[in-house]
């Protein structure tokens, strides 16, 4: 995907870039490249993967469910900023929070948001489990979304605590899989989220499916949860 079919795919969408957003993502596909070099933020490198499978692939979540522009929104696992920048440069006024482990991904975002010149972008270089214990960002998200970094029962337990009552949890997914969605209905009935809906979407040009997973956020999550840095994954909720 060239960058003026990224453009052109966008407006079948009803989003026009502006002059300052076509730059915004193409300073961001140099300084990835650039980084990635040093330390390992991606796979694609290609700038036509990288507009298809990255860019576009962040956005479409817009297409597939209806965000509200000026809510906020944690990204947990962010990596080199899927979805969450994506969208931000999109939207301008959406409210941005991106935690990740590793601290060379947080001061690549750093970077990034500075030379974007993006404001309302926060970074935590924190733990999932240990960033839902926080009282000042438990329960107080418009939108938590996670893209391809653990299975849906595990993600459950990382996100579903930061997610305000009736707002939701998006978990984003390269490939359906109903034996996730059926090990993981105990953990959400227990953290507080109900599946709503599986969202299908295909990549311009591809087969390619992804699929958002629509978990709403229908009463508060016990306190116990998220567990301890590493059990949530170890000993996922039955």
């Amino acid at each position: 995907m060239l960058p003026e079919e990224f453009q052109q795919k966008l407006r079948e969408h009803h989003i026009v870039l502006t002059q300052t957003q076509i730059e915004q993502f193409e300073r961001y596909y140099q300084l990835l490249v650039e980084w990635n070099q040093k330390i390992n933020l991606t796979a694609i490198t290609d700038k036509n993967e990288v507009y298809l499978k990255h860019f576009y692939d962040s956005v479409a979540l817009a297409f597939s469910v209806d965000l509200d522009k000026k809510a906020s929104i944690c990204d947990i696992g962010s990596g080199a900023g899927f979805p969450s920048i994506p969208l931000k440069i999109i939207f301008p006024e959406l409210k941005v929070t991106i935690v990740d482990s590793l601290n060379k991904r947080i001061n690549f975002l750093r970077t990034l948001i500075t030379e974007l010149d993006l404001n309302q972008v926060a970074l935590f270089h924190d733990r999932a489990e240990t960033f839902g214990q926080k009282i000042d960002h438990r329960a107080s998200y418009d939108y938590v979304v996670a893209r391809a970094v653990a299975r849906l029962n595990v993600l459950c337990e990382l996100c579903l605590p930061l997610v305000k009552k009736n707002g939701y949890f998006y978990a984003l997914k390269a490939a359906k899989s109903q034996e996730e969605l059926n090990e993981a209905k105990g953990s959400m009935a227990i953290l507080g989220g109900k599946f709503i809906e599986d969202k299908q979407i295909y990549l311009p040009n591809t087969d390619d499916q992804r699929h958002v997973l629509v978990i709403e956020k229908k009463k508060e999550t016990p306190k116990k949860y998220p567990r301890k840095s590493g059990l949530p994954s170890k000993k996922p909720i039955n």
